[in-house]
């Protein structure tokens, strides 16, 4: 496959790839659309037009990432112009999981793309992996904008009034079935489908919608979403209001229940992502996701700092030298301030539990007036003597 997509040899000594260097070149005012629908014509008039036109697209994309972004602009303008006016058999290239990669990587930290060329490729795999949902050989770009979408890169919003000239699963549909050579040659299956079921014209934009889910199956997993979310606010609640370190035993109880409970839901909810091809729901599904994975960092956020303020207390204890209470003393001395230094907590003790001091402190004021007598005798004493 990686020699299939051009590495070795020069892709633009070819008649299509020839045209895609001049169409693409950093000297263009603005985008040369005669030539642009010239690559197109290649592509759909000749047999190797299509690799041919993928090779190129693909070194030119290669050769300028992080270096000349006018170049990588005016190729992904082809690109799209290619998409949308050719037909099957360079749709399958363009939406094969590597070629999508290389796109992917076009926009990596590491080649410090600007927001244009990052909204662009973002844009173009959006709308292909919404318009070829439904098809299995072109799964590929459906399977990265998933990815994508759950690794948390936010797409560009969709604006179906300004996407004129970008591909939609319509057009896609209706351009292939117009010419009947395009058709009989490049989408068989597509054909044999449509023929079973309305005809030419009308059955290519009835058959792009995909499965969707029955009326109880969508109220049954809006409930279940309905109940991750509760837990979600929950758990959120929880971690707005303890302090770590100083939470009652039940509260983190709770909270490891809603924590595992939630990520077995995570996980039902991935798989369900990846079968589904309801275009709302998964969009839904990822949205859920997104919180899910942030209220997951929360908690793991407040375990670390739960675990530091236990090590603090503890290392605390050690330097002041303190042995490890019993079990009583332990509640009563969990009931003062943590930092108190081992003085205080035995008055502590002797205020706030009777049973466990027992009646010895009694004697305890018994030499404050002693001591005051002492002083009242040298008092008069002194007194005297003047």
């Amino acid at each position: 496959m990686t020699n299939f997509f051009g590495v070795g040899g020069n892709p633009f000594t070819t008649p299509v790839g020839q045209r895609i260097e001049q169409a693409t070149d950093a000297s263009l005012a603005s985008e040369n659309w005669a030539l642009n629908m010239e690559i197109c014509d290649i592509i759909n008039e000749t047999e190797d037009g299509p690799k041919d036109a993928i090779k190129a697209l693909r070194k030119r994309l290669q050769q300028n990432a992080g270096k000349n972004y006018i170049v990588v602009m005016y190729t992904l303008t082809v690109l799209e112009t290619c998409v949308k006016n050719c037909g099957r058999r360079f749709h399958v290239l363009v939406c094969n999981k590597e070629f999508v990669q290389e796109l992917v990587k076009l926009i990596g930290p590491k080649n410090d793309p600007p927001t244009a060329v990052q909204e662009k490729v973002l844009s173009l795999i959006q709308s292909w992996a919404d318009a070829f949902r439904s098809q299995a050989d072109m799964a590929g770009v459906v399977h990265i904008y998933q990815d994508l979408k759950l690794k948390g890169i936010e797409f560009p919003m969709t604006d179906l009034d300004a996407m004129a000239p970008i591909h939609t699963p319509q057009r896609v549909f209706v351009e292939q079935s117009i010419p009947d050579g395009e058709v009989a040659v490049g989408v068989p299956a597509l054909v044999a489908q449509q023929q079973g079921t309305l005809g030419s014209p009308p059955s290519p934009a009835a058959s792009p919608p995909p499965p969707r889910l029955t009326t109880d199956q969508l109220t049954k997993l809006h409930g279940e979403l309905d109940v991750v979310q509760g837990n979600m606010a929950v758990m959120s609640e929880m971690l707005s209001e303890l302090t770590p370190g100083k939470e009652h035993p039940s509260d983190i109880q709770l909270l490891k229940e809603l924590h595992g409970t939630l990520k077995v839901m995570q996980q039902r909810l991935v798989e369900l992502i990846s079968k589904l091809a309801n275009e709302e729901v998964t969009e839904e599904l990822l949205r859920v996701n997104d919180l899910l994975n942030n209220i997951f960092l929360r908690y793991s956020r407040f375990e670390n700092n739960r675990e530091m303020s236990v090590r603090g207390r503890e290392a605390l204890g050690a330097a002041a030298g303190a042995p490890a209470p019993g079990p009583a003393g332990q509640s009563l001395i969990d009931l003062s301030d943590e930092a108190t230094p081992p003085i205080s907590q035995m008055a502590a003790l002797s205020m706030k539990g009777a049973t466990a001091v027992g009646p010895a402190p009694a004697p305890a004021p018994m030499p404050v007036p002693a001591r005051h007598d002492k002083e009242d005798s040298e008092f008069d004493m002194f007194a005297q003597s003047r």
